[in-house]
């Protein structure tokens, strides 16, 4: 059978090399590169073709959820594993709306890891058992309940990092190919929609809903 192929992202350069020397014990799975924000994930994504994705959800450039929707959207053929340390409901539902396969908590054991690529990679759903409740909550519910982020469209998601990561808006500009204007006018939807007055207030709600991580 032809091996399990499998592309890492995650910022920390640390934590992929440990991932990777991980998954490369478990017989029939091939990592075929590594990605240090989501925007380098797509772009790799499109070149090795791999089978499983896993992605963190806190990266610079783009997000690990706004990158899985991207994938979604393209009906490319990764299938997402979140690799999280965020536990929270909000963040897991995000995350699997966004269409990604699996979401894992990266304080799993190694037998669960290979678990959820293999299970993934069958085209199964694979969730860490201390957050699968919140999808059997969400379906019982009917999954109508949305969070703030489900307001924003797919850009002013991406606007929103960007300012939360401390770029000006002339720098968003040249890096989404907009005017500043349009740039502005984003940042001004952004704080009517999430009802925030300020940018500190845009970035302290980025930072809890998981876009970038703390510097704390």
């Amino acid at each position: 059978m032809a091996p399990i192929r499998v592309l890492v992202a995650d910022d920390h350069a640390l934590f992929r090399a440990g991932v990777r020397k991980l998954l490369q014990s478990f017989e029939g799975v091939e990592v075929v590169g590594e990605a240090g924000d989501g925007q380098e994930a797509l772009e790799l994504s499109g070149a090795q073709r791999p089978d499983v994705l896993l992605m963190d959800i806190g990266m610079p450039r783009l997000n690990g959820v706004e990158a899985a929707a991207r994938l979604t959207r393209e009906g490319s053929r990764p299938r997402v594993i979140i690799l999280s340390m965020h536990t929270g409901e909000e963040h897991v539902l995000r995350a699997i709306r966004a269409g990604a396969a699996g979401y894992l908590l990266k304080d799993a054991k190694p037998p669960e890891l290979e678990a959820a690529v293999r299970a993934v990679a069958r085209g199964e759903i694979y969730l860490s058992p201390a957050i699968s409740r919140y999808v059997v909550d969400d379906v019982r519910r009917g999954g109508a309940e949305s969070g703030p982020l489900d307001r924003l469209t797919p850009r002013q998601r991406e606007v929103l990092q960007l300012i939360a990561e401390g770029n000006t808006t002339k720098a968003i500009a040249s890096r989404l190919g907009l005017s500043v204007k349009t740039v502005e006018t984003h940042r001004a939807q952004l704080m009517e929609r999430l009802d925030v007055h300020d940018v500190a207030a845009l970035v302290r709600l980025a930072v809890r809903l998981g876009l970038v991580e703390s510097e704390s």
